[in-house]
């Protein structure tokens, strides 16, 4: 609508424009929100990886090579006994479960003071000598004490020891799966009161 101009008189070719300037630093238009945009700005939950088969498979492998080397450092030769002894015995040679004796290998067993006993190896009960009587005997000057084939115990310690001997019940032991049973007794005793432990290993 437009009005005639203060002071002027009707009809003149002046006017006066009523309502907002033509410019207000904008188009008069509110501007809204993208949705485009905002979608764009949202986070995407990332998905889950999936596990690759080929790569698990290789774990597996490397983990059960792991497990195996442990296990043949234990069985071997040198390692450390794993089974459980009974209290009356403290060491036993070869470990139980050695997978690397050698046929010439001693088996020897270490009792706890006080106590004695015979090996059985392979089913066979050994002889057995007493050291101190084998050195009681008497020997001329010079010569060596000889000590028989057999299972050797010797009190100060309270050890059994037999090493394979082409004389010896056991010349040597063959490759294979061997078994050894001492059966062991308090000196005060008596064998009536014995017990006895069983291991067992394998020759190469």
């Amino acid at each position: 609508m437009t009005l005639p101009a203060a002071g002027s008189p009707l009809g003149s070719g002046r006017s006066l424009r009523l309502g907002p300037p033509p410019h207000l630093g904008h188009d008069g238009q509110v501007s809204g929100i993208d949705p485009d945009a905002t979608a764009a700005t949202e986070t995407t939950p990332s998905r889950r990886r999936r596990v690759d088969p080929a790569l698990l498979l290789v774990s597996a492998i490397i983990a059960i090579g792991l497990v195996l080397v442990t296990r043949g450092f234990l069985v071997s030769v040198t390692g450390d006994e794993r089974s459980d002894l009974p209290p009356t015995i403290e060491s036993v040679t070869p470990v139980p479960d050695a997978e690397q004796a050698l046929a010439q290998t001693n088996v020897f067993v270490d009792l706890a003071p006080g106590h004695t006993g015979v090996l059985v190896i392979d089913g066979e009960e050994i002889p057995t000598v007493d050291l101190s009587e084998v050195q009681a005997s008497p020997v001329e000057p010079g010569e060596q004490v000889s000590v028989p084939p057999v299972t050797v115990f010797e009190p100060g310690n309270s050890t059994l020891t037999y090493t394979p001997s082409a004389n010896g019940p056991v010349p040597r032991f063959e490759p294979g799966l061997h078994r050894v049973e001492v059966i062991h007794w308090r000196i005060d005793e008596g064998r009536q009161r014995a017990r006895s432990f069983t291991w067992q290993f394998v020759v190469v």
